[in-house]
Order: C-alpha cells, then structure tokens, then sequence
C-alpha cells in the first residue's frame, strides 16, 4: 500500500444571488441548471425524481472521459448541496454550497470546490485551476442565475462554467 499526501487545491467564492432559497434549490440541479447554463451538456442524469435528490448520479463531458458525479448531500431546509465528481486516474473534485438567507428576496451563496490530485495529469489540472479563473467562472455563474431568476431566461455570452 502507498500512503501519500494528496496534492489539493481549494478555492471559495462568495455570490449574492437575487432570490430566495425555494426558488434557488432547485436551480442546482443538473437537469435544471439547463434551463440556466449556456455550456451545461450533461449525458444521463440517474434520479428517482427527475432531478437533483441525494444519490442522485450524472455523466457529463471532460474532454473525451465521461466525468461521474455524485450528490452526497442535498438538504432544502438546511441550504445545503454537496456533490462529488471524478475523472478517473486525473482528479476527484468535491463541490459544497451552502445558502444563507439574508432577506425574503435575497440570498447570500458560498461555493467551494476542493480538488485532488491522482497523478501528474492531475497536477497539471491543478495548476490550471487559479483562483483568477475560478472566480470568472463563480462571476459568470452568480451573474447567470441572476439573470434567470430576474427573466426566466438564459443569460448566454459569458465566460464557460
């Protein structure tokens, strides 16, 4: 057995999102975010419900690999969504967002994705993962949502998420 320690980079973005939580759930969903991602294009969603629910699975793209998420923990009441993605001998992401009310009409949103390495392909994809363009992709995002919330229309031109 290899014991090492895992080569892990964290980023956190802070978004105001124009809404509150009941209208907000639901939009982090991978069948919903359609609705409100330009880029979005998952392949099958596994989901007893349709949409996104504890256990649910999904297969997006990642170059030529299908990437396998997983939502380990989806709770409404709490304003909480954890989901986990892998892209096999490259890297295993975690994805939390928790939710905070701040009026009846306006909600702050803290995301964080956490990824670790497997190999030096996995390195490179750290390397690659700066907070400058992390925070362009949570901008384009926050903005996104925003503008689906205020228009129930897609907001289409920014930066890919």
């Amino acid at each position: 057995m290899k014991i090492e320690a895992p080569r892990r980079i964290t980023h956190t973005y802070e978004q105001t999102i124009k809404g509150s939580f009941k209208e907000i759930m639901p939009l982090y969903c991978p069948v919903r975010e359609l609705d409100w991602c330009e880029n979005w294009a998952p392949r099958v969603v596994y989901s007893h419900s349709g949409v996104v629910e504890k256990d649910c699975v999904f297969i997006t793209p990642y170059g030529d690999e299908d990437v396998v998420w997983i939502v380990t923990n989806y709770d409404i009441e709490a304003g909480n969504v954890e989901m986990f993605y892998h892209v096999p001998g490259v890297l295993v992401t975690k994805l939390e967002i928790q939710l905070t009310s701040l009026s009846e009409s306006k909600t702050k949103a803290i995301l964080q994705y956490r990824k670790t390495s497997l190999s030096e392909q996995g390195n490179k994809a750290l390397e690659e993962f700066t907070k400058e363009e992390y925070d362009i992709m949570m901008d384009s995002w926050e903005k996104a949502m925003n503008h689906y919330l205020k228009t129930g229309e897609m907001l289409t031109g920014l930066p890919n998420f």
